[in-house]
Parts: C-alpha cells; structure tokens; sequence
C-alpha cells in the first residue's frame, strides 16, 4: 500500500450485518431482545397483561366447515382410505373450533371490561403468541372490542407470520425463547391454557414452575380451558397421589369449560389479587 493512499472510514461495530450475528454479539442481541419490549410496552402504557395460549392448529369455524365441506364433495367409486383419514380429520376441526370460537369471545369480554379501567396504565392486555389459531383468536377478540394487544412471536425453521389482529406497535419477534418467555411471565396476571400440543404445555409448565417457587406472584391466575380435552391429555390428581406436588399447588389450577365461567373467574381473581397497581407500576 502506497504511503499517501487513503483508508476509507471503517464500518461501524453496530452497523455491522457479520459483527451483530457473531457469537462474540450474542449479548448484544440478548439485550435487544429485553429493551425493545420494554421500550414499546412503556410506550404503550402496558401496565400488565393477560396471556392465552393454544395450538396453532385450531381454525375459526367458518374455515373449519368449509374445509369439511370441500373433503366431502361427492367422488365417483369407492371413498379411499386417504379420504376417509381426510374426512375424518375435517370433522375434528370443526368440533375443535368451538376453541377458536370461544377464545375469541373471552378475549373480546376480558378486553372490554379492561377498558372500563382506563389506559394510564391500560390493564389486563390481551397477549398471545402472535401467530394463528387460538392465538390469532385471542388477538381477534382483543380487536373486536376495541382495544390493544400484544404478539410476541418467535422465528422458526418454518416460518409462520404474525397475525393480523395484533396491535401494530405491539408486534414482537424474537429469536431466543427463554427471552420471550421471560415477555410472556414478566406482566402476566392470568394465563388461559386453551387446548395445544407441546408448546402450549412448554409454557403451562413454565408459569406453573415459577408459581410455585416463588419466581411469580401465587395470586396469579392460571385457568385450563376444556375439561374434556385436557382431562383426556393429563392426569391432573394423578401428580398429587403419586406424592410429586402437593394438595397446595394442585390449587394453582382453575379450570373452566365455557366462556361465562371463564370470565367470571379472571375477572373475580383480578379484582382480588391485582385490580390496584403499586405506584411504580411501570416495571
């Protein structure tokens, strides 16, 4: 290199695509993934919210009908085993549906009674996943009464999108898990657990671990929806008689099979344990 040739100005660390995704970064972007919450939550005034799992494989009825009826067209000659597998699932989605359905409606409910409470700090906001199926209900029913709510969605290998009921600034993708869990339990008041697979139960057994050691308010509420789906999933008792939990935190379990039963049970938890907040609401 010549002595008089100039050096363009280096890129800046931050601004830097190869820096921000090294492992040495990794904390950097941790951090990101607490302070922009925290951020945007404050910015809405989020005072604490009200969190609804359920599978993303449950569809609102009219999808779930038409499905059913599109599989059921006539065919000429014998239905074959595929089909009748097909037909069959179709008639599980529709059953299924009533899920969507009623999140939908407790949401829309918890949401209006939330806006009775003011917006300095607004209440009781609905939070989900942010992707489809119950999630995208809980949003949905957020959206019908007029009211924000929050999706706090994480990338996966196959990618799914937001749905589009979630407050715009309230939209959150993340990359770690953990982080986003410590987003879901940080302003949680109440978790509904609507019927899901594997990530819904991942997360139930998350809040229910830190209610019993102690890590979240015991006055939190954690509400099973749909005896007859979790009742045929797990055993419940069966974790008292074997002598692995106690009588005490067996009672950290409410659970409900409609929506005016669920409702009522929120709301009288949340007025007991949390309608008033400390001064230093804001976290």
């Amino acid at each position: 290199m010549g002595r008089n040739q100039r050096l363009s100005h280096a890129e800046v660390a931050y601004e830097s695509k190869a820096f921000m995704e090294s492992l040495t970064a990794r904390p950097l972007r941790l951090m990101a993934e607490y302070f922009d919450p925290l951020s945007r939550l404050r910015e809405q005034n989020v005072g604490d919210t009200i969190v609804i799992f359920g599978s993303a494989r449950i569809f609102p009825r009219d999808v779930a009908q038409a499905r059913l009826k599109r599989v059921k067209r006539p065919t000429r000659g014998r239905v074959s085993p595929a089909q009748q597998r097909k037909i069959r699932e179709a008639h599980r989605a529709v059953e299924m549906s009533r899920y969507y359905e009623d999140a939908r409606e407790l949401a829309r409910r918890i949401t209006a009674w939330s806006l009775t409470l003011g917006d300095n700090p607004r209440r009781f906001v609905v939070c989900s996943g942010g992707g489809p199926g119950i999630m995208e209900a809980a949003n949905r029913g957020a959206a019908d009464a007029g009211g924000k709510s929050i999706g706090l969605g994480i990338q996966l290998p196959h990618e799914q999108l937001p749905n589009p009921y979630i407050s715009r600034e309230l939209n959150f993708n993340f990359h770690y898990f953990f982080m986003r869990k410590l987003w879901f339990s940080q302003l949680a008041k109440a978790l509904i657990v609507f019927p899901g697979g594997f990530g819904t139960m991942d997360e139930l057994w998350e809040m229910l671990t830190l209610m019993q050691t102690g890590k979240l308010h015991r006055g939190n509420l954690i509400l099973i929806y749909g005896r007859r789906f979790w009742d045929d999933v797990l055993d419940w008792r069966a974790l008292v008689r074997w002598g692995v939990i106690s009588e005490e935190d067996y009672g950290l379990l409410q659970f409900a099979d409609n929506v005016d039963d669920a409702f009522n049970q929120i709301k009288a938890g949340l007025e007991k344990h949390h309608l008033h907040l400390d001064n230093d609401w804001q976290w």
